[in-house]
């Protein structure tokens, strides 16, 4: 399935969470106040802009944003909250689409690299963000970390998550380095009920020492990294990542 498929009509019409999950201003505040001391006094890119969970807000602290996203119907959304003048969309793949002018950011949240289901597009995406940067500008990837150790011997699938009416499961190809994630949803107030919604996707994990080497690929150094956007520290433990990689040049004027 492609990811123009995932991302349809449908999925785009109930994306949007208001106030709760990663829409919750406890989960999206840190997002924009670390995005937008990154920008500075520059312009910022997202890569699958998606709705613009994270580009209206940042827009509202005075950032100009600018996006790519191959889903049509999730630019549809973003279009109900504002319009391309204040924030422009790229339609196309974040491999390789490209955004007019020059940016100090870019930034590719929520495990979305991961989308791209093979090595080569991955390094492309860093290449690609290169392009879009200023001499001395950052990369940003917020990123989980594969959960293989929870998986015991012979079994190739783990639940990752639930509450409710919902929970998610993860399916692993550990030779191909491919997980794909199934969502059920469901009516927790009729358990007679036997229908579920079902949604899929499939994506490639990395570990982080192989993303670092694909920012080195790409003209990047890595400048931080840390378990959360608050700046927790990242350990073994840490179930995700946000990686900060700066480009080869002169140094931006933007402050981490």
């Amino acid at each position: 399935m492609r990811q123009d498929e995932i991302w349809d009509a449908d999925v785009a019409a109930r994306y949007d969470t208001p106030g709760t999950g990663m829409f919750a201003p406890e989960v999206l505040g840190p997002v924009v106040d670390k995005l937008a001391a990154l920008a500075g006094d520059g312009r910022a890119l997202e890569f699958a802009v998606g709705t613009g969970r994270v580009a209206v807000p940042l827009r509202e602290r005075g950032i100009p944003v600018s996006g790519i996203e191959l889903s049509e119907p999730m630019v549809a959304v973003l279009r109900t909250k504002v319009d391309d003048q204040a924030l422009p969309v790229t339609v196309g793949d974040m491999a390789q689409a490209t955004a007019p002018g020059e940016f100090s950011l870019v930034y590719l949240v929520f495990n979305t690299i991961s989308n791209l289901l093979t090595q080569e597009e991955q390094v492309a995406c860093f290449r690609n963000a290169a392009r879009h940067l200023r001499p001395g500008g950052r990369f940003v990837i917020e990123l989980w970390v594969p959960e293989l150790r929870a998986l015991p011997p012979g079994q190739d699938a783990v639940v990752f998550g639930g509450r409710p009416g919902y929970f998610g499961l993860d399916h692993f190809d550990v030779v191909r380095q491919r997980l794909v994630s199934y969502h059920f949803e469901f009516d927790p107030e009729r358990p007679d009920r036997r229908e579920a919604r079902v949604g899929r996707t499939p994506h490639r994990y990395i570990w982080p020492a192989e993303l670092d080497l694909m920012g080195q690929l790409a003209g990047f150094a890595l400048e931080s990294r840390h378990a959360d956007w608050t700046g927790g520290e990242f350990t073994a433990e840490s179930r995700s990542h946000v990686s900060v990689y700066r480009l080869a040049g002169a140094a931006g004027s933007a402050s981490a």
